[in-house]
């Protein structure tokens, strides 16, 4: 303001060379005549700065358009712009805005003031469902009464679509043994599970066998385990976790794992069925999942073994087999289970398999002292 009095003021001089004033004020002689045209029409204010904003925004979108997005977007305060076109387009709305016009809506109303994101990054997946699902615990968090929940989440690798959502009171085998069960009896069974190397399905690194990972092998499900220390590895599972914290916990303090499981249940058919997913070009998972034709058996087998394999059965309370005149060990996780002894070299070196996983190896050259 007080560069444009001092201008207006030297170039209403007699004698005044303006276009030279102009250049020493480093203005435009056209910013430099509209000064002096304003401070002529424009009254004592008339320095203020002035809004750029048009007269007239033809463009703009409408009420009723601006209103549909915001609708959207105060249902679920998470979802950006392209869920929300994807949502309009979805709904059957006429002329569905650009994700950048939607974006330009939430800005203009003080719902969000980042920038639109780029493109996501390509991403490997599976080429069909069912091939391999990822399982995991998201971290527990406290209910009013301070017991912990811990909520159990399945995702399909495919289609990202969330198969099991179920608020835990722990992280035991039975516990998730009973919920990967009613997961099976309504989806069928995948080919594989992939698991980071924590209990119940992993004992670390070095012992990978469990409880749980020798019932599913019983099922002929393969567990895979991911890197240690490289949760990217399980990417989906671990993003699937933060939109689930951003949707449903942040802020919440539920009273009971019942009420717990209604909004996992309310959210789960929302995340499945409405939710637009952008690594699925803005589709739901739901648009690409299929229940897999191997429905769930109603009793679980046992494997089944050639009749030249030497056949051993692991003790019911120590997890040794006896071989040769000697003791050795296998993985605890197989007590009480009948596994197969074959050569892998004519240099006395056994495989211990249960069904075609080898799960140990003997070796007869071993000294007596290290066996077991």
């Amino acid at each position: 303001m007080e560069q444009r009095m001092e201008f207006v003021a030297l170039a209403r001089q007699p004698g005044a060379n303006r276009r030279e004033l102009c250049r020493r004020f480093g203005i435009s002689a056209e910013t430099g005549y509209k000064w002096l045209h304003r401070a002529k029409d424009g009254g004592p204010d008339w320095a203020r700065d002035r809004s750029r904003r048009p007269h007239a925004s033809p463009a703009r979108s409408a009420a009723g358009l601006e209103a549909a997005v915001l609708a959207v977007r105060d249902r679920h305060p998470a979802w950006g712009a392209r869920k929300i076109q994807r949502c309009l387009a979805r709904r059957g709305v006429a002329e569905p805005p650009a994700a950048s016009t939607v974006h330009a809506i939430l800005v203009r109303h003080g719902r969000v003031t980042a920038p639109v994101p780029g493109a996501a990054a390509l991403r490997f997946e599976h080429p069909a469902p069912n091939l391999l699902w990822q399982m995991d615990f998201k971290g527990h968090f406290p209910l009013r009464d301070e017991r912990r929940c811990h909520p159990l989440t399945v995702l399909d690798d495919h289609s990202r679509y969330a198969l099991c959502l179920e608020a835990c009171t722990n992280e035991q085998t039975e516990t998730v043994r009973h919920r990967l069960e009613c997961t099976f009896r309504r989806y069928g069974l995948p080919a594989a599970f992939l698991v980071d190397n924590g209990s119940p399905w992993g004992d670390g690194p070095a012992q990978r066998w469990t409880r749980l990972g020798v019932w599913l092998l019983k099922l002929g499900i393969e567990v895979m385990h991911s890197r240690p220390y490289h949760p990217q590895s399980r990417g989906k599972n671990e993003r699937f976790h933060r939109t689930l914290k951003a949707e449903v916990l942040a802020l919440r303090n539920f009273r009971s794992f019942e009420e717990v499981q209604r909004a996992f249940d309310r959210w789960r058919r929302l995340y499945n069925l409405e939710r637009p997913h952008e690594a699925l070009g803005q589709n739901v998972p739901a648009s690409r999942y299929r229940p897999s034709p191997r429905p769930m058996p109603e009793t679980i087998p046992e494997p089944a073994y050639d009749t030249g394999d030497i056949v051993r059965s692991v003790g019911t309370t120590k997890s040794y087999v006896s071989f040769k005149g000697g003791l050795w060990r296998v993985p605890q996780a197989f007590v009480g289970e009948k596994v197969a002894l074959r050569p892998l070299d004519p240099d006395g070196t056994y495989g211990v398999f249960f069904g075609a996983h080898q799960i140990a190896t003997i070796d007869l050259n071993q000294p007596q002292a290290d066996r077991q």
